[in-house]
């Protein structure tokens, strides 16, 4: 499969795909996760909210003594995180069996969670004091760890919404070139540039609008594949079986 008809299955799956509208879903989502990063980061003292990986190395930099990094945000961030990787594995356990209904409870509890964060931010001075500052971290890391819970239950092949390294490493290193199977370059590069795109637009409206604007459009975004997914999980249909 040439990797331009990747990239049209991803964006557009055919009638019967085994993934179905979950497929471009994700993309969505990978692109949202670009977008809360790039507002974490950027707003409130070089923290992620949906990376891990990163805030790991950042409390390791921060134990060290290095300027400008916050052991306790970090530890905020990767708490919240695993909370709502603890509320989206109890999301899983109650729909085992549709992968659309879980993908629907889970976007609507992160479509919430990050309109708290909205609220937060519009009630909040630019830049959010101290308290505010941890309240958006802690709803905004929340919101993540319920997306990640999902995708990971979903299992969409090369589209966790998150994680990347894996992704690039694959193009690389199953790539016809070096005698591997085969890099699926098409699903791959989808998924990195939606987090690219996400990452610049989130970037844009944090540092030139607000981080409400940033927060609004990632709300809607995670709206819109809740109400995308309730629409088109028909019963009977192949991609809602786990």
């Amino acid at each position: 499969m040439s990797a331009l008809r990747e990239v049209a299955d991803t964006l557009w799956p055919a009638p019967g795909d085994r993934h179905g509208p979950l497929v471009p879903m994700m993309i969505v989502l990978t692109f949202v996760t670009g977008v809360v990063d790039a507002a974490s980061y950027l707003t409130l003292g070089h923290v992620f909210v949906a990376n891990m990986t990163g805030n790991v190395v950042f409390l390791g930099f921060a134990l060290a003594g290095a300027r400008g990094l916050s052991a306790a945000t970090s530890l905020v961030a990767l708490a919240s995180f695993l909370a709502g990787a603890l509320a989206g594995g109890r999301l899983v356990t109650r729909t085992p069996e549709h992968r659309g209904h879980l993908l629907r409870a889970a976007s609507m509890v992160q479509a919430s969670l990050l309109a708290v964060g909205l609220v937060i931010a519009l009630t909040s001075s630019e830049p959010p004091h101290t308290g505010a500052r941890y309240a958006l971290v802690v709803s905004m890391a929340l919101a993540m760890g319920v997306q990640n819970a999902a995708a990971q239950r979903l299992a969409v092949p090369e589209l966790t919404t998150t994680v990347l390294t894996r992704t690039l490493t694959g193009l690389a290193s199953e790539a016809g070139l070096v005698g591997g199977p085969g890099s699926r370059l098409g699903r791959r590069a989808v998924a990195v540039v939606a987090m690219l795109l996400g990452a610049l637009t989130g970037g844009l409206l944090v540092l030139h609008v607000t981080i409400a604007a940033a927060l609004a459009l990632a709300g809607a975004l995670v709206l819109a594949v809740a109400l995308t997914v309730h629409v088109l999980a028909r019963p009977g249909a192949v991609w809602i079986a786990p």
